[in-house]
């Protein structure tokens, strides 16, 4: 038997919120109830939050902390939050920085990873909105750091990408090999975010939306 269903408001943890604006329907993406499950489990309903998701004034590597006895709690927990990254693009940068510490965790990525919780405390419904009347032009911004790495030296690509005003691609990934200045690391984030606006766009045509405008990429170097 097939019956009319009404509209769809959540799904895989993900919450739908139409807003309106003069007489414009928009969408805001969010997982919120996701994230207080999460701050609830790992009993942090009640910290102290905090205005950044990481502390920018320490450098993790593998020789930082003690490991921990039991690091699956660890290890799920930073799954949890890479899932959480598929509406929380303000996460992304510090998950992927803690990501890449799984196999042997320490005490100090363990508090990295609980000031991310504190991050998310004072802002748990945040997510992305998606805007009914944004332009028909894809616009990405790109980034990278230098030897952000401290044990292999290799620099991370930032970019984010958006169609008009609405936010629908970001990555935070470390670069593939080393780069010997930070010009030769801001052109391999370049290069990775062209890839990125190509592959959109041909899927967009896939779509069969056409582009009012050429894509523009902007790039912090000086």
């Amino acid at each position: 038997m097939i019956e009319r269903c009404t509209t769809l408001l959540s799904f895989l943890s993900f919450s739908k919120y139409p807003t309106s604006f003069l007489l414009i329907s928009n969408i805001h993406l969010s997982q919120c109830k996701y994230t207080l499950d999460i701050l609830f489990d790992c009993g942090m309903l009640a910290s102290c939050p905090v205005a950044t998701p990481m502390d920018y004034s320490t450098r993790l590597s593998t020789t930082t902390g003690t490991p921990l006895s039991d690091p699956s709690a660890y290890r799920r927990l930073i799954g949890r939050l890479i899932y959480l990254t598929t509406t929380r693009p303000d996460i992304t940068h510090a998950v992927h920085h803690l990501s890449q510490f799984i196999s042997a965790p320490t005490t100090a990525y363990s508090q990295a990873a609980f000031h991310i919780l504190r991050y998310l405390k004072q802002a748990s419904g945040l997510g992305i909105f998606l805007s009914a009347t944004s332009s028909l032009q894809l616009k990405a911004f790109s980034d990278s750091d230098w030897v952000g790495c401290l044990d292999s030296r290799r620099s991370i690509t930032g970019f984010s990408v958006y169609i008009g005003d609405s936010l629908i691609s970001w990555r935070s990934k470390k670069q593939r090999t080393v780069s010997r200045s930070s010009f030769k690391a801001e052109y391999r984030a370049l290069a990775a975010t062209t890839c990125e606006l190509q592959w959109l766009a041909y899927l967009l045509a896939d779509l069969r939306v056409s582009l009012q405008r050429p894509s523009l990429l902007y790039c912090d170097h000086q």
